[in-house]
């Protein structure tokens, strides 16, 4: 996982770089700088709001502490799965980057966070304990979300937008 100057500077350009994209689809958005828990963006256009979470990388994968999506604890020196977290916005609209070598080179990927959880239930349960069963690290690869790529037909519907 990144840390210090380079995790922030990646996550200060996907944001900016959704929001010039969603500015192109005429929807007003403003950026947060990581300032803000669960969302990054705030989008608004034709009397509709959306709070936006986006992720970006240079790599291959994203990586989650899986208790965000999953009730999972460690009982008796073991991972004990207790189903979904009911807590989590299932309808919350993320856009994840991949980020590029240049500008043009990025790729986005639109989803609701719900699709997120169910992928996570769906690959967490089944796999190899970790050797530090202590971990709740999760990973997703970016060839996961193929189905979402360039997908702002979600954002176009959410807002009434015309394509």
């Amino acid at each position: 996982m990144a840390s210090g100057i380079s995790a922030k500077l990646k996550g200060q350009i996907g944001e900016h770089l959704v929001t010039a994209e969603l500015g192109r689809l005429g929807v007003i958005a403003t950026p947060f700088s990581g300032n803000v828990p669960d969302f990054d963006i705030l989008a608004h256009a034709n009397g509709a709001t959306a709070h936006i979470q986006v992720k970006a990388i240079k790599s291959d994968s994203w990586q989650f502490d899986v208790r965000r999506f999953l009730n999972v604890e460690l009982v008796n020196g073991k991972q004990v799965f207790h189903g979904v977290n009911t807590e989590l916005d299932r309808k919350l609209i993320c856009v994840f980057v991949s980020l590029g070598e240049k500008l043009g080179d990025d790729k986005f990927y639109v989803f609701r966070q719900g699709w997120l959880q169910d992928r996570s239930e769906e690959t967490y349960q089944p796999r190899k304990p970790p050797k530090n069963v202590a971990s709740f690290h999760w990973a997703i690869w970016e060839r996961d979300f193929h189905a979402h790529l360039g997908k702002w037909d979600l954002i176009k519907r959410h807002f009434k937008l015309h394509a």
